[in-house]
């Protein structure tokens, strides 16, 4: 882990990582609202080929939701993004850390909606972990 992100390396491929961990993502409540294909986005605004990697804008609404009514601001944080990307070493997917929310917006309600985001998203990241060893 990194300061800002929490991360897990797959040896699998992207194909099969991205929808697993949209249902991973899903088994903790987070939607997607968004999505970024950055290889598209490369080769259609630059003319550059880059390894795939995608961006999942997740959100669970009940967290969103009193994150916002304790801090209007923290919407600038929101959807919490997630990352599945190509490297020589696997398949990579990290996601922002949202502990971060705290070092930027102190607060009891803050406080507690980053901790309980941080532990659905961990247990996302080792749940595709675990499916990984598994397969």
């Amino acid at each position: 882990m990194t300061g800002y992100t929490m991360a897990v390396t797959l040896e699998r491929p992207y194909d099969e990582v991205v929808p697993q961990v949209r249902a991973a993502l899903a088994d903790q409540g987070f939607g997607v609202l968004t999505e970024i294909d950055v290889r598209a986005t490369m080769r259609a605004k630059l003319g550059i080929d880059v390894p795939d990697q995608v961006i999942l804008g997740a959100c669970r609404p009940e967290l969103a939701h009193r994150a916002l009514g304790a801090a209007p601001s923290i919407a600038a944080l929101l959807p919490c993004n997630v990352t599945v990307r190509t490297t020589d070493a696997g398949t990579v997917v990290e996601a922002v850390d949202p502990a971060v929310m705290s070092r930027l917006e102190d607060g009891a309600e803050i406080n507690a909606v980053a901790a309980e985001a941080r532990s659905r998203l961990s247990a996302a990241l080792r749940a595709l972990a675990t499916t990984t060893k598994a397969a």
